[in-house]
Order: C-alpha cells, then structure tokens, then sequence
C-alpha cells in the first residue's frame, strides 16, 4: 500500500480512535484535509481557529481521552496557541496537527511561515517539526503517548506541505506494530515504608482536611475517592478544578478553597493540623500568601508531576504517583483510622452554618445566584456546566451544586476569557443526552461569539446564559476595592443587543425580565431542541465576595 504523509496521519487518527476533529483548513494543511476527504473522521469546521482548540479541549475534557485540533500555518497557528496553552495549564491532552511550508523554504519567511516548533515549545508537553515521511511513523504514536502519559497535557505536531504530499509504502499487516500505542499500567507498588509513614502521620492528627483538585478529574479517580471518604471521613475542599468529584451536597464537602472560596472553608484550613493534597498544584488562587497557607498542618502531597511537588510549598511526606493508583492502594491496604474527630467535624458542621454563601431571598429569582440554582433545579443530573472566566464563572463555582465528576469544564490554570461557548460546543458533540449550559459574561462571550455559527450550524443542544452586565465586571470589581474606583477602560460604553445578536445567527433567544416569569423562560430555554441564548442583565456594582486581596493571606478575605 503507498501512502502520502497526510493520508498516514489519518490512517493512526483513524487506528487511534479519533472520531471527530475540529480545525479551519488553510494553504499548507490543504492535503491535510484533502485525506480527511472520505474518512469515518467527522471534520467540525469552526469559525476560528482558536475556537476549534476549544472544541477539542471540550471533547477531551469530557472523554479524558485525546482531541484533534488542525489549523494551517502562519496565523492559524498564532491563532490556535492560546488553546493549547489552556489545555497545557489545565492538563488537558491535546493533539494539534497544523500545515507548514515546504521543508526547503522553511526560514525563508515564505507566505504564511511561522516558526510553529519555536512557540509551541512552552505550550506543549513535546512539539515535533516533521521533515521525512518516514518520521511520521514514529511521531504519531509517540505523540499520542505523550498526551496521555503521566500528568496528560498538550502535544503539537508541524508537517510541512510536501512531507505530507510526499509517499511511502506501507504495510498494513504489521500497522500494530508500527503503531504502538501504550496501554498504560502500574507495575509498582508504594513502598511499606511509606505506607506505615502515611499511617502515622494520620493516627496523630486531630483536624484533617482532604485537598482535590483537576489531578483526580477522571470518573474511576472519583468514585475511588467517594469510597475512601467513606473510611476516612474528613472535611474535603476543592480546588475551581475539582468541584464535581465530590458531591456538593456531601456533608463532608466544604466547597472551593481560596481567593473566592467559602469563609468556612478557608477558616477550617487555618485550623487544619494535616492537609492531604491529592492532585493539587498549591496555586496562587488557592493558597493565598503562601507562607501563611495552613500555617498549623503537616502535608501530605500526592501528584503525578514530579515537578509540582515542593514547587511552591515543601510537603512533610510527599509520593509521586497516579492518584487512581494511589487511591485504589491505599483502600487495598486497608489502612484505618481510628481517631475519634467528633469534635472536628462538628466544629466544621458549625463554620459550614455560620458562614454560608449569602443567598438573595426567593422573590430575588433574577438574581445571578438564584438564576443558577434554577438552571440546577431544572436540568439535575442532565446538565454539563461551561464558563467563561470572570465574575459569572466565580458565582457558578460557589453556587451551582456540583454533584458529579465532569459536570463543569472551566478555564482554571490560563483563564481565558472566549473558554465557554466552543468548549460547550465540543462537549454537546460526545454527550448525548446532556445539555451544556455555557455562563458566560458580556465581556467573554465576545471574545469568541463568532462559534455561535458553528453552534447554529451543528444544531446541538447547547443553551448560553449570560450575565451582562456591561463591564469587564471582575476587573471593574478589583478596580472598586483596590484602585480607588477608578475604572479604567473596563465598561463598555455602548449597551449591546445580545438577544439580538443570537437571533442573528439563527439562534431561539430569551430574555429574564419579569420576576415571576424567570422559571418558565428558563425552563422553555433549557428544552428547546438545538440551541438557546438566554440574557440576564446583572447590576456591575454586585461582586464576587468573599474575595481575599491579593498578596493577602486567606484568612483576610473580604466578606
């Protein structure tokens, strides 16, 4: 069989399982799609190419398994890095494949060239420029491995124009084992030593807390975890990555850690004497100043990513591993605890009462925070969250009760404003039967509204819910308290017509106006067939409290 370089790398697409990829065709990628043409592949065609990393991101996000983005070279590469950069920030495993120019004209500055290997190096977890056929056959499943090995994250592959229109023969009998994708398994085992370690350190302490974050955001991760919570039973906080993967209404579950977390949670973690990280990387939003984060406890830190240990805070036991290994171990192990936490755990009982999220009262149904608890009320367990970044994605993640693993797809690491509607849009693609409610802000949507063709065009059930209100609001907000109110180009000055614009494009849109119709529009909204566009106009003076300011420790929050 004689094959091109582009048909090949359809070919292990095809092998690896890749059912769908996104992307925009250009120049340099033409015999790319030119081998596309014809396969089981299905090709979505977004309107951007930065929209199209976002629809891959939100199909891997939802899988775990790898997503294909394509982009040409030149600007549709600029264009696609601030999604692989998300999906690096994120561990998110990725796959770009895009065009370049021929081998020969590469530092030419030829029409279109850009030196994709060179930015795509901090962005990725390995970056490949192509310059023989032969190459492919060992890149394609290296790079596969590499998305998925240990902490998963980004991979970019570069093929210039004529090593994908270049040929070679091809064995199709022996295409396992040229194709060598890894079925990655454990051999080893944590050691006695520091289990009896773990051990100890658990049977002294008095006032544990579980810390999770986006390292345990796979189903078999979280259902372990909800079975060791039911041995170990100690007050859980999560990071903005991590709600989901214990139920919201567990009585356990604290909520978000951090600058916009709960004051019950971040006064507990003051008290804390031993904190179990799981999957956590002691970020700047969580922590606080983090020479005064957890300032009374031990830490016990569990991460795949070697790197990540000691990074920013110094654990007194400390494993690099699978947390799904780590997990399934230690319940294997059998190791208990025979503490008796009575007291700590009503003390937390107590934090969670006296200092709950404010609530409006319920003739308040526009609301934001009441508008969310509706959009939970209505869908339950059918919905799939995705936010932008701003003050609407801090309100769903103190208000909406995550009950499941995969129930929200944020931007947490890079926050990056235009995140939500193309992500929804991949996730609607892999999850029939759910509908994705993408909150998004005025400022946000903007940043990638043009997707709302795609989104119109693939008739998916996808409903957005934005919250204008006129403003950048959370950079309005930080002006308010920390800059003397002076709010420096962060309204915008002329009103936009929102509802307007989705109708536009074809698109069943709503507004929230009346009180007591708030319910019915948004019940209409939520199960419509296809997509809907619903407004809720917000005050810009309402904030995102609690907050902590920056450089403060978390106990100093503004409530």
């Amino acid at each position: 069989m004689n094959l091109s370089g582009a048909e090949l790398i359809i070919r292990f697409l095809e092998f690896a399982g890749i059912e769908i990829v996104a992307g925009i065709p250009g120049g340099a990628s033409l015999p790319i799609y030119d081998a596309l043409y014809g396969s089981r592949i299905r090709h979505i065609l977004a309107r951007h190419e930065q929209g199209a990393g976002f629809i891959a991101g939100g199909i891997a996000r939802v899988t775990g398994r790898p997503a294909v983005c394509m982009a040409s070279s030149g600007p549709g590469v600029t264009n696609l890095i601030t999604a692989i950069a998300d999906a690096k920030m994120d561990s998110v495993p990725l796959i770009a494949i895009t065009g370049q120019v021929p081998v020969g004209m590469i530092g030419t500055d030829a029409f279109q060239e850009i030196d994709t290997f060179g930015l795509s190096i901090p962005i990725t977890k390995r970056s490949y420029l192509v310059k023989k056929i032969g190459d492919l056959v060992k890149i394609l499943p290296q790079a596969w491995n590499t998305a998925t090995e240990g902490r998963p994250g980004p991979v970019w592959i570069d093929v210039p124009k004529d090593v994908a229109l270049a040929r070679i023969e091809w064995d199709q009998k022996k295409e396992l084992e040229f194709w060598n994708i890894l079925k990655i398994k454990n051999t080893s085992k944590i050691s006695r030593e520091w289990l009896d370690c773990f051990q100890k350190i658990l049977s002294n302490s008095q006032k544990p807390v579980f810390y999770i974050g986006g390292g345990m955001n796979q189903p078999y991760t979280a259902d372990l975890f909800r079975t060791l919570l039911e041995r170990f039973p100690f007050p859980v906080v999560s990071t903005l990555m991590g709600l989901g993967i214990c139920p919201d209404l567990h009585p356990l579950f604290m909520g978000m850690l951090g600058m916009h977390g709960s004051r019950a949670t971040n006064m507990a973690l003051e008290e804390a004497d031993l904190l179990i990280a799981l999957g956590v990387r002691f970020d700047d939003r969580a922590t606080g100043k983090l020479s005064e984060f957890c300032p009374n406890a031990k830490i016990i830190h569990v991460d795949i990513d070697s790197t990540e240990i000691g990074k920013n805070k110094n654990p007194d036991l400390y494993l690099k591993y699978s947390i799904q290994d780590f997990l399934a171990e230690i319940l294997e192990e059998k190791i208990q605890d025979h503490c008796n936490r009575e007291e700590w755990l009503n003390h937390i009982s107590s934090l969670k009462t006296l200092y709950a999220l404010p609530m409006p009262n319920k003739a308040e149904t526009l609301h934001p925070f009441s508008v969310i608890k509706q959009v939970s009320e209505i869908l339950g367990e059918k919905a799939i969250i995705t936010t932008d970044v701003g003050q609407h994605q801090m309100w769903v993640a103190q208000y909406y009760p995550f009950q499941h693993q995969g129930s929200l797809l944020t931007s947490g690491g890079l926050g990056t404003m235009g995140f939500g509607l193309p992500s929804a849009i991949g996730a609607a693609l892999v999850s029939p039967g759910k509908r994705i409610v993408c909150v998004s802000g005025d400022g946000s949507i903007l940043m990638n509204i043009q997707e709302l063709d795609t989104l119109r065009e693939l008739d998916l059930d996808v409903t957005i819910l934005l919250m204008n209100n006129g403003h950048l609001g959370l950079v309005r907000q930080q002006q308010e308290l920390f800059f003397s109110s002076r709010f420096s180009a962060s309204k915008f000055s002329l009103p936009t017509n929102f509802a307007k614009i989705a109708s536009s494009f074809g698109i069943s849109s709503f507004e929230l106006k009346e009180e007591s119709d708030c319910f019915e529009v948004l019940i209409e909204a939520l199960n419509i067939k296809g997509p809907s566009f619903v407004v809720l106009n917000i005050a810009p003076e309402l904030h995102v409290l609690p907050m902590v300011p920056p450089g403060k420790a978390n106990r100093e929050m503004i409530h």
